[in-house]
């Protein structure tokens, strides 16, 4: 069975971590799997440092077109028995093609697709759209979550028996594998997402500013078109000497920032199944989240990690003190309950094989 992933090229977050962490997992086993990007970018430069057979189509712009005749050969010539898309842009690319190639076509939708041009006016409606149109027409949608799939039944009304809820794994270290923590002074809380509405930092912020105390710092690591409104916000709000923003960080960044982290935040307002909590928790880092996505899954009770209400700056606030004022051996304990439940549960190797299992399916129907 010959795969052939293909993204835009252009993504810097969970979905880049997502694809070239299943091609990886898929490497090690021997699969024959392989990446396509629309265009040079951080998604090919990933996969190629992690030694993933990778081709850049070369779209000259976001919407090349020109470039579809180019698709089609490729695929065709590739002789590919499933074509899995990953992202609006890819999408919409094969759902021009997808009756002029000899391959099935499998989506993954990362994220609710009614949210991801929220914001954008005009265009982001059309794409919006579009990608709904994509959706419907692939063979198999694999949904990151249970959420997604039943809104991709009941409100984009795609047949139940195309859609596949699997979800997201990282690669887990060994304990002895982590470097050990740094002293601190401070309670330090991270915020590792794009600084984007959806996201919901500034939740985070009025409820930093709520908890009221000087003892808890913030650390926002992403970038994004936020990023200046949440500043203003920090400074507005009286907090800004209490708030890190450190831009987009790399995961050796990322790393040796968990060392002296005590709590990873995710206070999102939309989420599938974050990757970012699961490399927290990889780092024995305890995590709070929103109730977001299928983030019981995640977190399945208080032993696990602390659950807030979505958009609730008091609930968030209050599972900030929760945290700040626990004994620190008992936050520990949590952080190991959540690390041994998730490395169990969501790696890479159970992800692909889940996986599998249905393009295997979809080349006997």
């Amino acid at each position: 069975m010959k795969v052939l992933h293909i993204n835009a090229g252009l993504e810097n977050g969970g979905g880049l971590t997502h694809i070239v962490n299943l091609l990886t997992e898929a490497k090690k086993e021997n699969k024959n799997f392989e990446l396509l990007t629309l265009s040079e970018g951080p998604v090919a430069k990933s996969a190629r440092i992690a030694g993933i057979d990778t081709y850049v189509l070369g779209a000259k712009s976001r919407y090349d077109i020109n470039s579809l005749k180019k698709l089609i050969q490729f695929i065709n010539q590739g002789h590919y028995d499933i074509v899995h898309t990953h992202g609006a842009r890819a999408n919409l690319f094969l759902a021009m093609i997808y009756k002029k190639i000899n391959a099935k076509w499998c989506i993954t939708v990362h994220s609710n697709p009614y949210l991801d041009f929220e914001g954008r006016g005009i265009i982001g409606a059309i794409f919006t759209k579009l990608n709904i149109h994509a959706l419907k027409k692939a063979d198999c949608v694999f949904a990151v979550t249970k959420r997604f799939a039943n809104l991709l039944i009941n409100k984009t009304h795609i047949n139940k028996n195309k859609i596949h809820v699997i979800y997201n794994g990282i690669f887990f270290r060994t304990d002895n594998q982590i470097p050990a923590k740094y002293e601190h002074p401070y309670f330090n809380l991270i915020n590792v997402a794009r600084v984007e509405k959806i996201k919901g930092q500034e939740l985070l912020l009025k409820a930093l500013k709520k908890v009221d105390d000087q003892h808890v710092r913030l650390h926002i690591a992403g970038d994004g078109s936020q990023l200046e409104n949440l500043k203003k916000l920090a400074n507005d709000l009286q907090i800004a000497p209490q708030v890190t923003f450190h831009g987009f960080l790399n995961q050796n960044e990322l790393n040796n920032l968990y060392r002296r982290t005590d709590l990873a935040t995710l206070t999102s307002y939309s989420e599938s199944f974050p990757l970012v909590l699961l490399e927290a928790s990889d780092n024995l880092v305890p995590i709070l989240s929103t109730d977001v996505g299928d983030i019981k899954m995640m977190i399945p009770d208080d032993n696990h990690g602390f659950v807030a209400k979505i958009g609730d700056i008091d609930s968030i606030a209050k599972q900030i003190k929760k945290a700040v004022n626990m004994n620190a051996e008992k936050l520990q304990e949590i952080a190991v309950n959540e690390k041994r439940y998730t490395e169990n549960n969501f790696s890479v190797r159970n992800q692909l094989q889940s996986i599998e299992s249905v393009y295997k399916k979809l080349l006997v129907e």
